[in-house]
């Protein structure tokens, strides 16, 4: 073995527990230690870099001199399995170790020195070694993080009354109040009664009587006996939040019911661990009609990513995006060097390459080979999987929903991908990719008296459509039929786009007949996303509806949905509603959406937003804004003075320009936040109707500064598809549907890519009828 003069350098030093260790993949390509090479681990930094033909470690050293690298190998033991390993989850059961399944080898080299088998046992190098190698690796690093913030309590479990304590029984012969069930029994923590909970995954019964017993008496928070453990953690319920809480005082509200947290011992599973192993299990049919397997694709574009529990949302919206000529264009590079960063797994633009590397180079895309199939299994090899740890933690990052393992709404991680996208800076000659989704719709309103107008342009890139809901009439009359009759994408649109009346009091005649309102396109995208929202408010909780939409297999156009622009003769209503431009919200529409539970502070910018008068439009808002940074500030009236009569600081005007805002935006966002820079910025992208010069409620003809294009014929063919199964959006599981050319094939074919699975699928009709998302092109 060789020496070394490094061995002993100042920062060399083992790794603290607050530091990340990248010994799985590269930080800027998915090369991995289980690659024929290895990968080296930086000693000075912790930086994982691949030894492949990439040699991103080569070229970490060679831009910050770091020359110790620790080289680490990972090879497959031989033996043979019944079935593939468990994918890492939070279920309570025996995983096997890394040492179980792979032999791993290391070795020291300096880059400097140019030496590639330095003594492991010289200088600094034992101690610094050993803590590389027993430190959480990244992804589980950062799992457990997930997991850690996953529930909280609320103030249902904080201010927690509970009635004359009594004992219960609680084990062996419990049963619920209300029927025999003897398992899956909830205990309510206000008044001691028992019930049992929903039918769950598994085939655990449940009668949803601990629901009923909520109802009847509005008790709010329960605790599933089952899942009581020693150390006091436990499944708990809040029914007035409809979420899994916590309860900091469990152990005092039970002792309270007789139940001592001391030799508790679980026996059941707890709803995250079968929520987790239902998504595992719960897959969408990977045979042909006839029984045989889908035939796995591998190539270019066709790598599929792990799941990493609950990331099949991610997993599905990030197949559709780099399925576009956009996002390949401004992503995919792959002869030029990755861009310079300190900490590249920190750096949006280096996961996004690296994120496009791994998809579309094909050099991932290979049948796995990591484990032996059993004897005369139907289950054809699929890939292994890229696993988008880094990706998935950089973009949820600080994000209360998506920084945590829970199961998320693939149309609202969308919407975060395109605001990180766009406020991120773009190089010169590279285009932001969400700008081809962007397009400008034009509101119109007339008084149904006077006739007077008003227009208002918002710049967006998503339509979300409700659809239609009618049920078939049901055989028993007493009871609600969950069947639906189908309704077509075109009836949607027209519904999107038709007339409406709504209750405002016009500002210029004084009549309170209504307006008359309409929104058409003023520009349609190149790219357009259509979220297809199929849900009812049952006890004011969403809940999805299986309502099949016609979606037709060729192009469609949407020339009829351009607007026309101002009419001849027209004459516009006055700039405001009032002398001194404060909005007040309608009282009995203000009443309906606070009788819901909607804050009061969401519920007045919603009326604002939406015309002052219809509940439900402002209630739609509502949903479709939940990721919007400021929500919950308070509504920043207009006054007639405008934004540009506050003095701003030219400075923060400057640090804006820099990040491409103009200097009327700037002025405009930096108004509303009270200064605030990093406020500012989040607030131009999630209110771009704001940034319309059309406040004093002018027309501007041709609209130059619209995003889109307003040519026509505007004819747009499906691209690609993202369905989802189960009965809500936080539970259940994402696949995509992607239009691609197969290898050797004339012509596009339908795709599946259900997580690491990708497979050639014939027909996907029964799929489109129910799809959560559709990705449009122009042609």
């Amino acid at each position: 073995m060789a020496s070394c003069c490094h061995v002993n350098a100042h920062d060399l030093n083992q790794p603290s527990v607050s530091q990340a260790v990248y010994r799985e993949d590269c930080t800027q390509c998915f090369d991995s230690v289980d690659d024929e090479s290895g990968l080296n681990v930086c000693l000075h930094c912790f930086n994982g870099g691949c030894t492949g033909d990439r040699e991103h470690a080569l070229l970490h050293y060679k831009r910050f001199g770091h020359p110790l690298a620790l080289n680490i190998k990972r090879t497959q033991k031989k033996i043979q399995r019944d079935e593939p390993p468990n994918k890492i989850s939070k279920l309570a059961i025996p995983a096997e170790t890394e040492e179980d399944r792979y032999d791993t080898t290391t070795r020291v080299v300096c880059y400097s020195c140019g030496q590639d088998d330095i003594d492991k046992s010289s200088g600094k190098l034992p101690t610094v070694v050993e803590g590389v190698m027993k430190a959480l690796t990244f992804s589980k690093r950062e799992e457990i993080k997930a997991w850690e913030q996953e529930f909280i309590p609320c103030e249902h479990t904080l201010g927690l009354v509970q009635h004359e304590p009594k004992q219960i029984e609680s084990r062996g012969n419990s049963q619920c109040s209300m029927c025999d069930l003897r398992e899956n029994l909830w205990l309510c923590l206000e008044c001691g009664v028992l019930g049992c909970g929903r039918s769950q995954f598994g085939g655990i019964g449940g009668n949803s009587h601990a629901l009923a017993h909520s109802d009847l008496t509005s008790h709010g928070v329960a605790v599933k006996l089952g899942s009581i453990t020693a150390d006091g953690s436990a499944d708990i319920y809040c029914y007035k939040c409809n979420e899994e809480r916590t309860d900091p005082d469990l152990a005092s509200h039970l002792s309270h019911w007789g139940i001592n947290l001391m030799g508790r011992e679980k026996t059941e599973k707890s709803l995250m661990e079968m929520q987790v192993e239902h998504n595992l299990k719960w897959d969408f049919s990977m045979t042909t009609e006839d029984g045989h397997e889908l035939v796995p694709v591998f190539g270019p574009g066709f790598t599929g990513l792990a799941n990493l529990g609950n990331s099949c949302y991610l997993s599905s919206i990030v197949q559709c995006l780099f399925a576009l000529p956009e996002f390949q264009q401004r992503y995919y590079h792959a002869i030029k060097d990755s861009p310079l960063s300190q900490a590249p797994a920190e750096d949006l633009e280096t996961q996004m390459r690296k994120l496009a590397d791994g998809i579309l180079s094909g050099r991932y895309s290979q049948p796995r080979n990591d484990f032996i199939y059993s004897p005369g299994s139907p289950e054809v090899p699929c890939q292994k999987g890229l696993a988008p740890a880094m990706f998935k933690h950089l973009v949820g990052r600080g994000h209360e929903e998506f920084s945590t393992m829970r199961q998320q709404d693939a149309f609202e991680f969308l919407l975060h991908v395109f605001k990180l996208v766009s406020l991120s800076k773009h190089p010169e000659g590279l285009q932001n990719p969400v700008q081809s989704f962007r397009f400008a719709v034009e509101q119109r309103l007339q008084c149904t008296s006077c006739k007077k107008v008003r227009y208002r342009v918002d710049e967006q890139d998503n339509i979300s459509i409700p659809v239609p809901t009618r049920r078939l009439p049901h055989s028993d009359s007493t009871s609600t039929s969950n069947q639906f009759e189908p309704v077509t994408l075109t009836e949607c649109l027209e519904n999107f786009t038709g007339d409406e009346i709504v209750d405002f009091k016009c500002p210029s005649c004084g009549n309170g007949d209504g307006f008359s309102k309409r929104s058409l396109f003023k520009t349609l995208p190149q790219e357009l996303v259509i979220n297809a929202r199929r849900f009812e408010l049952i006890n004011w909780v969403p809940t999805k509806l299986d309502i099949p939409v016609e979606v037709g297999d060729g192009p469609f156009d949407l020339s009829s949905y351009l607007s026309s622009g101002r009419h001849e003769g027209e004459e516009l209503l006055p700039d405001h509603d009032d002398s001194d431009g404060m909005f007040i919200p309608q009282p009995e529409a203000l009443e309906q959406l606070l009788s819901m539970g909607f804050p009061k502070t969401r519920s007045e910018k919603a009326l604002h937003e939406t015309g002052n008068s219809d509940p439900e439009a402002a209630m739609n808002w509502i949903f479709a804004h939940m990721e919007d940074p400021d929500i919950d500030e308070p509504l920043v009236n207009r006054t007639s003075g405008g934004m540009g009569s506050v003095k701003q600081d030219p400075l923060k005007i400057g640090q804006l320009g820099e990040m491409g805002i103009d200097e009327s935006h700037a002025k405009r966002a930096l108004a509303a936040t009270d200064g605030d820079v990093n406020r500012a910025l989040d607030w131009v992208f999630s209110h771009p109707d704001e940034l319309e010069d059309v406040d004093n409620g002018h027309y501007e003809e041709g609209c130059d500064h619209a995003s889109g294009l307003d040519t026509i014929p505007a004819k747009y063919e499906l691209r690609s598809i993202v369905c989802h199964k189960g009965s809500s959006v936080h539970a259940g599981h994402y696949v995509a549907f992607v239009r691609k050319a197969l290898p050797g094939q004339v012509g596009l074919s339908w795709v599946m890519f259900n997580d690491e699975k990708v497979v050639k699928v014939d027909d996907i009709q029964e799929m489109k009828k129910f799809a959560y998302l559709y990705f449009f092109s122009r042609v």
